[in-house]
This record gives structure tokens, sequence and C-alpha cells, in this order.
């Protein structure tokens, strides 16, 4: 009984030491590696952080790209998705709702022209980034409202459309903020 006491303690001196001070360490190390240090790719405009370059935030107004639904509210703290089922009917009517507000807002655009991800929430509820499609759906409705012209805010999602890493893993993406800033830019340049 004595020996199996010691090792037991033993053991747990042993994970104690692994779990609690050289694994977060660990971790911590490889934190300060990763772009922003480990707190994170800022983005900054006129030397204020306005947003990250990892979470989504919440566009409504419609002279800017609009991101991904969230299920969090954006909220960071409480970062989830809906866990709502495709036969759920609070679901069902949350992408019915989610889809007529697009067609509003895009007139002449089709149901079956909507991506995906400008209707459904994502697993996170913090995503930052919308698919190609996506932003391109959008670029009538926000040169419309900025009077300027299509051509002109399609060549901008061209140019912040990031490429499947390596060419081929993962879809084309584009960061709804950094489109955004990029697209506030345009229009100041232009004045």
């Amino acid at each position: 009984m004595k020996k199996y006491l010691i090792q037991s303690i033993r053991l747990t001196a042993v994970l104690m030491v692994l779990l609690c001070i050289i694994y977060p360490l660990s971790i911590a190390f490889v934190g300060k590696l990763s772009p922003g240090g480990g707190g994170g790719e800022k983005i900054t405009r006129n030397g204020k952080v306005v947003g990250y370059a990892r979470l989504g935030q919440s566009f409504s107004k419609p002279e800017y790209f609009w991101g991904r639904p969230s299920a969090a509210g954006y909220n960071a703290a409480g970062s989830a998705g809906s866990n709502k089922g495709a036969s759920n009917t609070d679901y069902l009517q949350q992408v019915s709702d989610r889809i007529d507000t697009l067609i509003k807002y895009h007139p002449g655009l089709k149901k079956a022209d909507i991506p995906a991800d400008m209707v459904t929430a994502s697993g996170s509820g913090l995503d930052p980034d919308i698919s190609v499609p996506g932003a391109m759906i959008q670029v009538k409705r926000v040169a419309a409202y900025r009077r300027l012209d299509e051509k002109q805010v399609a060549d901008l999602v061209a140019t912040h459309t990031k490429k499947p890493l390596l060419g081929l893993l993962g879809p084309s993406s584009v960061n709804v903020l950094q489109l955004n800033i990029a697209l506030d830019e345009l229009k100041n340049q232009n004045l």
C-alpha cells in the first residue's frame, strides 16, 4: 500500500510539472513566435486598433461589405455556433430571413446565386472572412451606395482575396474588415 502511495505522489508531481509548468510555457513560447506575438493580429487605422484579423465584426450599413452571420453576435467571449440542425424550424427561418435581406438589398440576385456562407453562421460565430462569391454579390450594392465604379470595387475585392494555403488547402477568401478599411481609404482618395 505504501509503495502505491509513493508512486502516485511521484506521478502526480511529474504530471503537475509537465502540465502546469512546461506545457503552458511551451505554448506561450509558440504564441510569441506567431503573428501578433500571441496577442492577435491587430488591424489599425490612423494609429487606432479597429479590430483583429482573425475575429469577425458586424457590418450592417449598406455601404460596407457584410460578413458571415454570427450565432454569437460577434462576441468573442461567447464564441459558439447555433447548434441548430438543418431541420430546426427556427434555424430555417433565420436562414430564410437572411436570404430575404440579401435579396432586398441586391435586386436581381437569385436565391440560387447566394453563397451559403452569406446566410449561415460559422461554427465559432466569429469568422472574419467570406468567400469570394460572397464578396462579389455585394459589389454592386457597395459601389452604388458609395457612388463608386463597380469595376473599381470589384478590383478591390480581387486585391484583397487570399488564395488557398500552398495553392491547394482551403478556399480563396476575403477578410471583411480589411476590405472595408481599404474601401474607406479608396473613398477618401476619391474626395
